[in-house]
């Protein structure tokens, strides 16, 4: 596969009782792929991974491969605490006929770094398609930093890695350290343009559910050299960017995706709706992008 420049980290529908809702995965899918976004990733933490069964994520991955692949790039969210349920879920994602990997650094457990390294090397050698790493220390509590990344990127089919430490001075060093042909994706959008500016990649996108067209144009004009105007998107996205994460991320998100009229059901606990403050506060941002549900 070929990685594109946007990603949209997808929210994974549920029916009202709680349970999946594969089919509306498909179609929020197949609007993420018309609307700016070169791929998607399912059953990351914008996914609700952490409370999706592994019967489920085979579930998604397979519903949507097999109404959308080969139109958009899928890449599975295999990554856990436990390495030898990630190698399963891995060969379970591959045999579903995903376009790529992505694996989160271990949780909880806090591995070194070696651990870390000898974590994503075992799941390497048992998969043959692409991984992207994705590095969130403040989810996981564990830093992937430059050193092991740079090791990782060694190994033929780790490809990319998805940084969301928040320092660029650590986006700066990974670049300096891995071939160039490694690709760095932002995990956080609101550094995207940042992180573009000292050889980033692309994002993997919360607000790609909402704008992604728009960040498709920024990191297309940042490639032609069109600086000023990138700079402009960039800053014209912020003030929606910031309330999506006014609480854990994917809450007001999915509720973002509500009130423009996308069905994407209930959140499973320990996630619970935004406050009535929130949701007034993101209804009010919304608005002003023209986002909200005409009536």
């Amino acid at each position: 596969m070929e990685y594109g420049q946007v990603f949209t980290a997808m929210v994974t529908p549920m029916k009202a009782e709680g349970q999946l809702d594969a089919a509306q995965a498909v179609e929020l899918a197949r609007r993420l792929a018309g609307s700016g976004s070169d791929g998607v990733v399912l059953s990351g933490t914008t996914g609700e991974s952490p409370t999706l069964t592994f019967d489920e994520k085979v579930e998604l991955f397979t519903e949507v491969v097999n109404a959308l692949g080969g139109s958009i790039e899928i890449i599975a969210g295999t990554g856990s605490y436990n390495t030898a349920e990630t190698v399963e879920l891995t060969r379970a994602a591959e045999k579903a006929g995903v376009d790529g990997i992505m694996l989160v650094t271990p949780y909880y457990n806090k591995p070194s770094q070696e651990g870390l390294y000898e974590h994503f090397r075992t799941v390497a050698e048992s998969a043959s398609l692409p991984i992207m790493l994705y590095n969130v220390p403040s989810r996981t509590s564990v830093n992937l930093l430059p050193a092991a990344t740079a090791r990782l990127a060694e190994i033929d089919n780790i490809v990319a890695i998805k940084e969301a430490s928040g320092s660029l001075s650590q986006v700066s060093e990974i670049r300096r350290r891995v071939p160039d042909n490694f690709l760095i994706y932002a995990g956080d959008d609101n550094l995207t343009l940042p992180m573009l500016a000292v050889g980033g990649a692309g994002v993997v996108s919360v607000a790609a559910h909402l704008v992604g067209r728009r960040i498709k144009e920024m990191i297309e004009a940042f490639a032609a050299g069109k600086v000023k105007k990138a700079a402009a998107i960039h800053t014209e996205l912020l003030p929606l960017i910031d309330v999506l994460f006014i609480n854990t991320n994917p809450v007001m998100v999915k509720r973002a995706l509500h009130l423009m009229g996308v069905s994407t059901g209930p959140f499973r606990l320990p996630l619970v709706n935004p406050t009535e403050a929130e949701e007034e506060q993101l209804k009010d941002v919304l608005g002003t992008y023209g986002l909200l549900e005409r009536s």
